[in-house]
């Protein structure tokens, strides 16, 4: 009895050994290299107006009114809001009270000066005390044209209690509400001018060196993907946002009147010159070193994975350029490199798992002699 079952452990070990022999075949996503539209880097973006001026007051108070609001048109001159003006129409009162003063004050100097010369020709009054009434009339006229600039400045300030728009245009955000209190050049509106539109988008620190002003680009709306309107790149900020550490860029449009709306969705694609290159998703590639990468491609014959070396360019939001070292028939895998060897065995599938190369058949991995 302790024999037999000695015998089935030592065949049942046997049967376990030879299963685990047998490697199965790996899923993995692959696809083929776009071409040149796919090689350009893209980037994301939104429709702006090409001048937005922040509307704030040019003194501070407490707004009582405001008139408009997001998304209304406005023209040059309107009236936006309005401060409480009290404060401001006081200190305007005060003035013209002082400048007043002030004019009296001359009147009378004036008057001392001449009946001071007069009595100087008679000799009556010495020269020193002319020249006293001089200095008195001198200085009054001082305060009477310091007095005159205060009023000029009060009526002034009380006409900053209405902000009006400096352009026509679009209102694209308020930052303030009816009764709160801001200060002298607290942002209060942000104003679209009309006119002409631009797409905005964000270049990552390691693809900036790649943009430069006056380069084409083509720009697709989200709202329409089948159609692509010329431009070209205007500008690029010298200095990375501090918080997402990107570049933002502004792209002219060449497209129809109308075409483009405030807040759309875009998409730049960046002419790099190289429109007959190809591009691979950025989650295919492998690093191999320092300044080496490379893509695991799949073999047709025997379903196989082979380790690409692969020259590329620089690098867009999803996809990047391949510039050397791949065909534009390859079946390149997707994503999930990092779990994968060269020459495994591999079922390659689409997006919608279904197979693209005929499925290997199992491998048999040599026993081990112990």
């Amino acid at each position: 009895m302790t024999a037999g079952l000695l015998a089935l452990a030592t065949l049942g070990a046997g049967c376990g050994t030879d299963d685990a022999a047998v490697e199965r075949a790996r899923p993995v996503l692959v696809t083929q290299p776009g071409t040149a539209d796919g090689a350009a880097p893209s980037f994301a973006g939104d429709v702006r107006a090409r001048e937005e001026s922040p509307l704030s007051f040019r003194v501070g108070g407490k707004i009582v009114e405001r008139m408009v609001d997001v998304g209304d048109h406005v023209s040059r001159g309107d009236v936006l809001a309005t401060l409480d003006a009290g404060d401001l129409q006081a200190r305007a009162r005060a003035a013209r009270a002082q400048l007043a003063a002030a004019e009296a004050e001359l009147a009378r100097a004036r008057a001392d000066q001449a009946r001071f010369a007069a009595l100087a020709q008679d000799r009556l009054v010495s020269r020193s005390a002319v020249d006293a009434q001089n200095a008195a009339a001198t200085a009054a006229q001082g305060q009477v044209d310091a007095a005159r600039a205060e009023l000029e400045v009060a009526g002034n300030q009380a006409g900053y209690s209405q902000l009006r728009a400096n352009a026509d245009g679009v209102i694209a955000a308020r930052h303030v509400e009816a009764g709160q209190v801001v200060g002298a050049g607290q942002p209060v509106f942000t104003l679209a001018a009309d006119g002409a539109r631009e797409v905005v988008f964000a270049v990552p620190e390691g693809t900036v060196d790649a943009i430069r002003p006056g380069q084409a680009v083509q720009v697709e709306l989200w709202s329409h993907p089948d159609k692509r309107w010329p431009g070209r790149v205007r500008e690029v900020a010298p200095m990375a946002d501090p918080a997402s550490r990107t570049f933002a860029a502004r792209a002219v449009v060449d497209a129809p009147a109308g075409t483009l709306e405030l807040g759309q969705s875009a998409r730049v694609h960046i002419d790099t010159g190289d429109g007959g290159g190809l591009s691979v998703p950025l989650s295919a590639l492998q690093r191999t070193g320092d300044d080496a990468v490379a893509v695991f491609v799949v073999e047709p014959a025997g379903s196989t994975l082979k380790l690409q070396p692969v020259r590329i360019g620089p690098y867009g939001n999803e996809r990047v350029p391949v510039t050397a070292g791949l065909a534009a028939d390859a079946w390149v895998v997707a994503a999930g490199g990092h779990l994968l060897r060269e020459g495994q065995k591999v079922v390659a599938v689409d997006r919608d798992n279904r197979p693209v190369l005929d499925p290997p058949a199992a491998v048999a991995v040599p026993a081990s002699t112990d």
